[in-house]
């Protein structure tokens, strides 16, 4: 699931970043209106030698909850099975992190997903997105634009993500971590702050 505001007015934003990554995670593939009335859109696509539903909520951010619930319950998975896609201020820009089982840390929108659930026991694909400038207030914050000194590391981190969820999908959560981790590391940019 990659977490987003729905809309054109939060197209590019920092809290977008997750629907970004789901988007490009699923290459062509077109997304559709979910089953059963549940408020996301949907597609499927292989992610690392397998078929996921890749999803987007129609939800705003802090109501996640309700359609990740719904498609867990559809399509009868575990939560274990489950990978949140989402901005992170408690992260540098650039830095990714990839965890299982954590806190909200703050994010509303996976805090509302750990409560439709009744479950922390998910995993999740955070992209740093740094911390507010000054005295900011971090819900303007994400809900700006990345500037465009930014994009092609925006570009960058995005293809890192996509590559670590597909490790997800192959070989494990494990993997997945430690590709998270290899990625910070070979894209050099964790730190450049906003």
């Amino acid at each position: 699931m990659g977490l987003r505001n729905p809309g054109p007015a939060y197209h590019g934003t920092r809290h977008n970043v997750g629907e970004v990554v789901a988007r490009s995670l699923v290459g062509n593939v077109a997304f559709k209106r979910a089953p059963r009335r549940i408020s996301a859109e949907i597609a499927v696509a292989e992610v690392g030698g397998s078929d996921a539903i890749v999803a987007l909520p129609t939800t705003f951010m802090n109501e996640s909850g309700t359609p990740v619930s719904g498609l867990v319950a559809y399509f009868k998975v575990s939560t274990a099975s489950v990978v949140l896609v989402h901005d992170d201020i408690d992260l540098p820009f650039g830095k990714l992190r990839f965890q299982f089982g954590r806190g909200a840390g703050g994010h509303n929108g996976v805090a509302s997903v750990m409560r439709a659930l009744g479950s922390r026991e998910v995993w999740r694909m955070k992209l740093g997105v740094g911390r507010p400038p000054g005295r900011q207030d971090p819900a303007d914050y994400v809900l700006e634009r990345f500037p465009s000194r930014q994009h092609e590391d925006v570009r960058l981190l995005v293809t890192a993500a996509v590559d670590v969820v597909r490790h997800f999908g192959s070989d494990g959560g494990d993997a997945a971590t430690q590709a998270a981790g290899d990625a910070t590391a070979r894209l050099g940019i964790a730190g450049d702050e906003a």
